[in-house]
């Protein structure tokens, strides 16, 4: 698999997608929560969404990065802000409701999805970019955009960031990212694509089930 195929770029399109609603989503959320106005709000659920991919494409020497030429995603994700911002404004109470919790319980699941989806897409970016024999590289970018913008969002927003504690979510995407790599010879594209990322959800989604957390010095 030295190059994604065009037949194939549909799908990571749909990744990527699904990634930067949940990630949008998650920085909105964060910025509500730490009281930020709506240019903050807006700012953090763009970073979050599209920052781990700038950083991945200025690393594999992608200039400009692909967001800025293609804005799609920086729409997407200022839309999805938007709409978080003007809930909260119009039902302050929403911010303590229960409804909230339940919406960011919901939320939860959408980002391990976009953990997922995200992961695959920066190794695509990768392959596209010319380096797919370059394992540690994949490895790396995967990762990279997969929590790379929860990483600046948690700066922003004077967090420790999430990966730091004890939580498992780089390790999940750590795990997808092998998986892609050992398989990318072996099976199909779309298949890898798929299974790699459904590796990261399912990683991510039973550690929050169980509450299971990776040890930590206490």
């Amino acid at each position: 698999m030295d190059a994604i195929l065009p037949e194939y770029e549909k799908l990571d399109l749909i990744l990527e997608f699904i990634g930067t609603f949940a990630f949008a989503i998650s920085g909105s959320l964060v910025a509500v929560r730490k009281n930020m106005d709506l240019m903050g709000v807006v700012v953090l659920g763009i970073t979050t969404a599209v920052g781990g991919g700038i950083v991945r494409d200025m690393i594999i020497g992608v200039h400009p990065p692909k967001t800025f030429m293609n804005t799609d995603s920086i729409l997407l994700s200022a839309i999805s802000s938007l709409i978080i911002f003007i809930s909260c404004y119009i039902n302050k109470e929403f911010i303590n409701s229960k409804t909230l919790k339940k919406f960011e319980k919901v939320n939860a699941i959408f980002d391990a999805i976009g953990l997922g989806a995200f992961t695959v897409t920066g190794i695509n970016s990768v392959i596209v970019a010319g380096y797919g024999k370059n394992y540690a590289l994949m490895v790396f970018c995967g990762i990279l955009t997969g929590v790379g913008g929860g990483v600046l969002r948690d700066i922003f927003a004077d967090i420790t960031p999430f990966i730091f504690r004890e939580e498992v979510y780089a390790s999940a995407s750590l795990a997808g990212a092998i998986f892609y790599i050992l398989t990318m010879d072996l099976l199909n594209n779309n298949y890898v694509m798929i299974l790699s990322a459904s590796t990261v959800f399912l990683i991510r989604y039973y550690a929050l089930k169980k509450d299971l957390s990776l040890p930590k010095i206490k």
